[in-house]
This record gives structure tokens, sequence and C-alpha cells, in this order.
């Protein structure tokens, strides 16, 4: 394979405008959402010493998301998505305009101000997310779907490994109304982006349908369909087992005999791995069995959960975190062509606030299993536990469906039934 054919596919951002407005939308916004991620959880300590108040700041802002998400879902297959964009938008600009004020015009913050702006952003831009997602695959070829997943999942890397340095850098130089302020501005910026686009009025007749059913008509569509259904499934036992970021500081200390400065270190590799497996993204819109492949990645990011917990090395364990990111980024991409791909239009709205929402609970059930398993085996066995697990309900997978197996992004709409 050439070198060029290897590399991340930028021509969704060359032939469609409109993807390349969503593209720029989502940078600006992956920034802004990475400032405030920094500086929420940091107030909410400096007002309070509180850790268990950090968290219930986190959980409010998960539970907001997790509500928005469903609302916002259905929301979407209703109407004018560009209508559902630029209000999750525009809400942010309030919602972090407001923590601004809160924290620049009162010499106390008021700390049910920041929780009401966590659920309040939490809600919203969940619109704006899921509407996003819905949107997105219109703007390119059927065949470009991963190539516009790897673009999309590369931005959102590059926010995550750049956004949190910046953002606290920015509260050590001017304070943290002054990290809200930016945020609020790039949130102005994402609004003023997404109000280019067009209308982009969602098909189908969920706007005829009562809401409960049409999130029953979603969620009955995603767990029966044959690549849909074992698609999410096979992504929730990936976050179950295989997300052991919850268990480095305790296996640094007790395992590596680091420090905080490793535990950082660590931190970092998944988000390098992820960086490298999206830039070298090219060949996932050519490959025939996209199934076989997503399965494959999912087994990686098993064997790399596994490897660390038998590692005693830090060079190793950084290796095999960063093995781990790039599993899940190629896997990541590969899931959004197919599910992207084997959805209806009419439904993309409510199938993507069900991989959404799965998400959101997968990941806060997944540190719980983990770090609930360590004090009955240790770190490196809970980790070593995990991984096995993953690998074992990943060939089990493979085994049961079929349809996953074969699967392959669709580059024509699907006509048959579920």
């Amino acid at each position: 394979m050439k070198l060029s054919q290897l590399m991340v596919d930028v021509s969704p951002l060359r032939t469609s405008p409109e993807f390349r407005t969503v593209f720029i939308a989502r940078l600006v916004s992956v920034f802004g959402l990475g400032f405030a991620a920094v500086a929420l959880p940091l107030q909410v300590y400096q007002l309070t010493g509180s850790s268990l108040a950090v968290a219930t700041v986190h959980t409010t802002s998960a539970l907001s998301v997790l509500a928005g998400t469903l609302v916002g879902g259905a929301l979407a297959d209703r109407g004018d998505r560009r209508r559902l964009i630029v209000l999750g938008r525009g809400s942010a600009v309030v919602g972090f305009g407001a923590l601004a004020a809160n924290t620049l015009l009162l010499d106390q913050p008021w700390l049910w101000v920041i929780y009401a702006a966590a659920a309040f952003n939490g809600f919203f831009g969940s619109f704006s997310a899921v509407a996003l997602q819905a949107a997105a695959p219109g703007f390119v070829p059927r065949s470009k779907l991963p190539a516009a997943g790897a673009l999309l999942a590369l931005n959102g890397e590059l926010g995550a490994v750049l956004a949190p340095a910046l953002g606290g850098s920015v509260i050590a130089l001017w304070g943290m109304g002054a990290n809200y302020t930016v945020t609020a501005a790039l949130s102005l910026v994402t609004t003023a982006l997404v109000w280019r686009l067009p209308r982009l009025e969602a098909g189908g007749d969920a706007g005829r349908q009562p809401f409960p059913a049409a999130l029953r008509e979603g969620a009955a569509f995603a767990v029966r369909h044959r690549v849909v259904g074992p698609l999410l499934l096979l992504g929730l036992v990936q976050m179950l087992f295989a997300a052991p970021t919850v268990l480095v500081p305790e296996f640094t200390d007790k395992v590596l005999g680091g420090g905080e400065a490793l535990v950082g270190l660590l931190y970092t590799a998944p988000a390098a791995g992820a960086l490298l497996g999206s830039l070298t993204s090219g060949w996932a819109g050519r490959a025939r069995r996209t199934g076989t492949a997503l399965l494959a990645s999912v087994a990686l990011c098993g064997l790399a959960v596994a490897s660390l917990g038998l590692s005693s090395w830090a060079p190793a364990a950084f290796a095999f975190l960063a093995l781990l990111g790039l599993g899940q980024v190629v896997g990541e991409i590969l899931r959004y062509g197919l599910l992207q791909s084997h959805t209806p239009d009419r439904l993309r709205g409510r199938v993507n606030a069900v991989w959404t929402a799965q998400a959101t609970v997968g990941d806060s059930t997944g540190a719980l299993t983990l770090g609930a398993l360590a004090p009955l085996v240790g770190a490196a066995g809970a980790l070593l536990a995990g991984g096995a697990l993953t690998v074992a309900c990943t060939a089990a997978a493979a085994a049961l469906f079929a349809g996953l197996r074969t699967a392959r992004v669709l580059t024509e709409p699907e006509h048959s039934a579920p």
C-alpha cells in the first residue's frame, strides 16, 4: 500500500462545502469544550475543596447530556436539523456567558450557578451534537463515510490533546473568568459557522408520531437491525471492559512505582495513539470487510488492555495505552461508516441518540466495573481480566453475528428488511 493511500483521506473537505463547515465548527467547539472541561472541575474544587462536589458536577452534566441526547435525537428526525444545531450551539453562548459573569462579577462565585450551567449546557449542547451526527452523512457520498468519520475523529483528538493544556494555561495567566469568556466566544464562532448551513430537513414521518412512539421506533431499529444492533452491543462491551484510564493512578503507583508526572504521561498515551490512527486511516474507506476489521480493532483494544495488566515497565505501559488509543479510533471510524450507511436518514437522529447515550452510560459503567474489580484482584489483575473479557466477547460476537462479521459500508440505501 502506498503512503498516500495510508494517510487520512481529506477529500470530503475538498468536495463538500457543508462538510467543511461542519468540520471547522466542530473543531472550534471541541476546543471550547476542552477549555470548559478544565475550568468546571477546577473551579468547583477551589470553591468547595471536595472531590465529591467535583464528581457531582460531572454527574449532573452527564445526566443532562443523556436526557438531551434522547430528546434531541427525536427532534432531529422531526424537522430542520440546522435549526436544532444552531439552537444547541447558541445555548452554549448563554451557558458559558453565565459562568463568565458568575466568576467575573461576584467576589465569591455562586456554586448553584455552576451546577445549573453544567446542566443547561449538557442538555441543550446535546441537541447540536446529535443533530450534527444525523446531518453530516448527507454531506458526503456513502463511499466516503469512513473518511468523514476519520476527519471528525481527527479534530476530536486534536482538541483532546491540545485544548485542556491551553485552557489550563489561560486560567494560570488570566484567571477562570477569562477561560469562560474565551469558551463563550468560541461558542459564538461555532454558532455563526453552523448558521451558514442550508436547511437540513429530516425525511420520514417522525414529526407526525407521538414523541414516545418516535423514541421507541428508533430504539427498536437500533436493537433489531442485523448490523446496527450487534454494532452497538460490541461498542458496549468495549466500553465496559476495555476502558482502563480509571485504574491508571493506582497501576502507576503500585505496579510501575511512578508518581504524578508518569500518571500524566500515561494519560496522554491513548490520545497519541488515536491521533496516529486518525492520520493513517486512509485504508478504512477501501476496506472490503468493514465488519471484520471492526471486530479486529476491538480485539486489539482487549489485547492492549490485557498486555498493560501484564507489564511492569513504564515505556511498555505507554506503548500499550497508545495501542489502545489506536484501536479505539480505528473502531470509531469503522463504526461510524457502518452505522450511518445502514441507518435510514429518517431514523438517523434517534439511532445516533441511542449510540451517544450508550457511550455516555457505558463510559461511566465501565469505570465502575474495573474500579470495583481492582480492590479484589489489584489494578493489574483488573486490567488483565478486562482485556481478556473484551477479547472473549469479541470472539463470541464474531461467531454469533454473521451480519456484523460480513458487514460493509453501503454505497446505496438499504431496502431490505432489518
